[in-house]
């Protein structure tokens, strides 16, 4: 089992993701890191999280070598961020009625995806959905709630990771 530590630098906004003693930059929400994470407000949420699954791009990356559950994504891939629907942080087909974010996105951001096991056994409405480990922004910006490793960090540790990996993002307090 590969465990993955993360843990927040003091602005809260950047941090170091440790696996296996190798440790690699990484962002964080823009509102840092917070226990009591909900939905939109721009924090990673704080604790320790099974990993599912890799999602990725098909016409921008080869399928990812890795022990998790690995599937295609298409430009039909949404995620649900409606806490009102019964679809709330679930992936869903586009078109799609409810509140939700495409996962086929121009940016690049979303090419190779980590679902991880936040607030979704069984999902409770307004505690956060779609946070992910991503693909990280050039400028190493911050993130609305995910966790982003450039994409080479990103793959060498999927590499190591299985089904038995676990997340631990550490409490911080967000930026001021």
């Amino acid at each position: 089992m590969t465990d993955v530590r993360v843990r927040p630098d003091p602005n809260g906004t950047t941090g170091r993701v440790t696996w296996g003693g190798r440790t690699v930059p990484c962002s964080l929400g823009r509102s840092g890191v917070r226990a009591d994470k909900r939905e939109g407000d721009g924090a990673t949420p704080a604790g320790r999280f099974a990993v599912r699954s890799v999602l990725y791009r098909p016409d921008r990356l080869a399928r990812p070598r890795t022990g998790l559950p690995v599937a295609a994504l298409s430009a039909v891939d949404g995620w649900c961020d409606d806490p009102g629907s019964p679809a709330y942080n679930r992936r869903v087909v586009l078109p799609f009625a409810a509140g939700h974010e495409a996962l086929w996105r121009a940016d690049g951001l979303y090419d190779l995806i980590v679902v991880i096991g936040h607030n979704d056994d069984p999902p409770v409405p307004g505690r956060g959905s779609a946070v992910f480990v991503h693909c990280r922004r050039v400028d190493g910006g911050p993130t609305a709630g995910c966790v982003a490793l450039a994409p080479s960090d990103l793959l060498d540790l999927l590499a190591v990771m299985t089904p038995a990996s676990r997340i631990a993002i550490a409490g911080g307090a967000p930026p001021a």
